[in-house]
């Protein structure tokens, strides 16, 4: 089977990377395009800042990166990480001339017609894109990717959601300085210390899950009753957040119940065995002090 074409934009950025570094020798696409602001005509490699715990295949090193403009896109899929105000500008760009994008940043997140996707908890919802194709008249597509605190919380809930009614969710976040981009937190202002906000990030935790949570309508989704309340943290660790959740159900439920409600949790990535996906899309932990970023970042 011929791997598909795939394009990165912003790819010179930490969170391009690592779409460039997961995509890399995968066995069903293939990285043919990457974009820069202020990298272009590079090889990509040159291009780069250090980043030692990346693997970047020879030839997507020597790829020479490009501006990041519609038509200097020619890639069959295209992962879109822009920084906010370029995104909100240029996505729809790439999708009116055709492309397909999938982002990574919040503008479209909330827009109606554009799916929200985690793919074990909502697939179905890619339903919409038929309809915005034929609202928007363009023959791409635009479909979202979730807040990455966001994403971990509805992953969490799907299952409970499956079989329990689920009325609110209290949430605390810890979140590394990752989340902040590069070159992000200054390191005086993170070392030693707790910051107790993160700009829109509790708006997005609180919006996000009931729309993904939700259901294919007629007009797009119709968004889960679910009430979400937020609490976001930056704390001084490099990768890997830890999520505090408080949830609240219609039903009694005992912790025997919930615990294999999360550990038998299977979505279509497992069913269709993807080779990237992984076999417990959910890890449940028994000891008290688990989960903690250290140990179990990459679990």
């Amino acid at each position: 089977m011929s791997k598909k074409s795939v394009a990165v934009l912003a790819a010179t950025g930490m969170v391009g990377q690592r779409y460039v570094s997961m995509l890399s020798d995968h066995p069903l696409f293939e990285v043919t395009t990457v974009t820069g602001h202020e990298s272009a005509g590079k090889k990509y490699r040159e291009a780069l800042k250090s980043r030692g715990d990346l693997r970047i295949s020879e030839e997507v090193g020597n790829l020479v990166v490009k501006a990041t403009k519609p038509e200097a896109i020619d890639a069959e899929l295209v992962f879109s990480p822009l920084p906010t105000e370029a995104a909100s500008a240029l996505e729809p760009r790439f999708a009116k001339r055709g492309l397909r994008v999938v982002t990574d940043a919040s503008p479209h997140r909330m827009e109606e017609d554009v799916p929200l996707i985690i793919p074990e908890v909502n697939p179905e919802h890619l339903d919409l894109i038929e309809w915005q194709r034929r609202r928007r008249r363009w023959s791409g597509f635009l479909v979202a990717t979730p807040n990455c605190t966001a994403a971990g919380l509805t992953l969490l809930l799907k299952p409970l959601a499956d079989t329990l009614t689920l009325r609110r969710v209290i949430v605390s976040t810890m979140q590394a300085v990752s989340g902040a981009g590069y070159p992000g937190v200054p390191s005086l202002d993170i070392i030693d210390n707790v910051v107790p906000y993160i700009k829109d990030e509790e708006e997005k935790m609180e919006k996000e899950p009931a729309k993904m949570l939700g259901s294919v309508g007629k007009g797009g989704i119709r968004p889960s009753k679910i009430q979400v309340s937020a609490m976001c943290h930056r704390v001084a660790t490099t990768d890997g957040h830890l999520e505090s959740a408080y949830i609240e159900t219609e039903e009694r439920v005992d912790l025997d119940e919930i615990r294999a409600a999360l550990r038998g949790f299977r979505g279509l990535p497992q069913e269709l065995r993807l080779p990237t996906a992984p076999s417990n899309p959910i890890i449940v932990m028994d000891q008290e002090d688990r989960p903690q970023v250290k140990l179990d970042r990459y679990a």
